[in-house]
């Protein structure tokens, strides 16, 4: 049995507690949390009937050697730190999304968990949805033959009540804005379709909220391919959630996936049809409870086989940095208003700094 064990107890903690704790992932189960407040600590312990801690460190001291797997929970600004504290443990990590918000910070946990010997997991549960499965399969095939365009949009609502929930939301120090929290799984889901970026310009705005990072934006994307792509992301859209979505056009065929978690598929055409599409279009409706879909059950089994069989982790530290790399081009672009190249090392994106020192947090 993997043993996982949870650092940080905040909004996302709870989705991977109920997987782990009702049996969802196979062969694993939580053995503790450590959280810094009191009072997620101790109702994290008192749902889960797990040990809680108040720092990561004394959890290790306590029970290092009933523990496989560390999940990084906490504020993207100090997954680095934890990643790197953790992993002189000698324990996997699991990190939630974005895995940090420097490139530099993101090169120092590749090299902490290489040196230590262990597994670097950045989680991108939206790659497991069985409608996006469905769509790498069909360009894998080459079904789309040439690709003209790919576009994801995330429009979701966060009022002013969600951001004054904790004092590190939309701060550049420890979050950033709406590219780099809720549109980072959909800008890595781009990527990881349509392959290499070349260049990106992007723009972005504050526009209902009062947070220092943006809650609006557009970046435009030349792939190495010649292919186009469109990042539309806000977390202005009035009253509540309207959608996460992609699509693909190509010259031979047009797949859109919409609702609210890259979830439901919307369009399944190809100029040579084939005797599985009406199925595909009947099976990829899923329906989630919230704008996590039912990915991250995918994705840690994919974790868990992965450790326990060998089997080939979709995301690792390195697939995590790619889409990093193209998250700090967008801030990059946006800072300087102008194209950026790939190829770059970020110059003036306040993205991970302090907002007064411009050093790391």
């Amino acid at each position: 049995m993997t043993a996982f064990a949870l650092v940080g107890c905040g909004r996302i903690a709870k989705r991977h507690a109920d997987l782990l704790s009702q049996g969802q992932i196979n062969g694993a189960t939580l053995a503790a949390v450590a959280e810094i407040d009191e009072s997620r600590r101790q109702l994290f312990a008192k749902e889960y009937g797990v040990p809680a801690f108040a720092d990561h460190h004394e959890m290790m001291r306590a029970m290092g050697d009933r523990i496989d797997v560390v999940s990084v929970l906490t504020e993207s600004g100090n997954h680095a730190r934890h990643t790197i504290d953790l992993a002189k443990y000698g324990k996997h990590i699991v990190v939630e999304k974005p895995m940090a918000l420097t490139l530099a910070d993101a090169e120092a946990m590749i090299r902490a968990c290489d040196a230590a010997n262990v597994k670097l997991f950045v989680v991108k549960q939206n790659r497991f949805n069985l409608p996006v499965v469905r769509l790498r399969q069909a360009l894998e095939q080459g079904r789309f033959g040439k690709i003209v365009m790919g576009t994801v949009r995330v429009r979701w609502c966060r009022p002013q009540s969600y951001y004054d929930q904790a004092k590190w939301r939309g701060t550049w120090a420890l979050d950033g804005g709406v590219f780099a929290n809720q549109a980072s799984h959909h800008v890595d889901l781009l990527e990881w379709l349509l392959g290499e970026p070349e260049t990106v310009f992007a723009k972005a705005r504050t526009a209902l909220v009062d947070i220092e990072a943006e809650d609006t934006g557009v970046a435009l994307i030349k792939f190495a391919s010649g292919a186009l792509g469109v990042v539309e992301a806000t977390t202005a859209t009035r009253p509540k959630d309207l959608e996460g979505s992609i699509s693909i056009l190509g010259e031979r065929g047009t797949v859109e996936i919409g609702g609210f978690a890259v979830n439901e598929m919307k369009t399944w055409q190809f100029v040579d049809q084939g005797p599985e599409d009406e199925a595909i279009l009947r099976e990829c409706r899923e329906t989630p409870p919230d704008v996590y879909g039912f990915g991250h059950k995918h994705y840690l089994n994919n974790v868990v086989d992965s450790l326990d069989n060998g089997g080939r982790a979709l995301v690792d530290g390195l697939e995590g940095y790619k889409s990093l790399y193209l998250l700090s081009a967008i801030y990059e672009s946006i800072a300087t208003n102008q194209e950026v190249r790939m190829r770059f090392r970020p110059q003036v994106s306040p993205l991970g700094l302090m907002p007064q020192l411009g050093v790391h947090p």
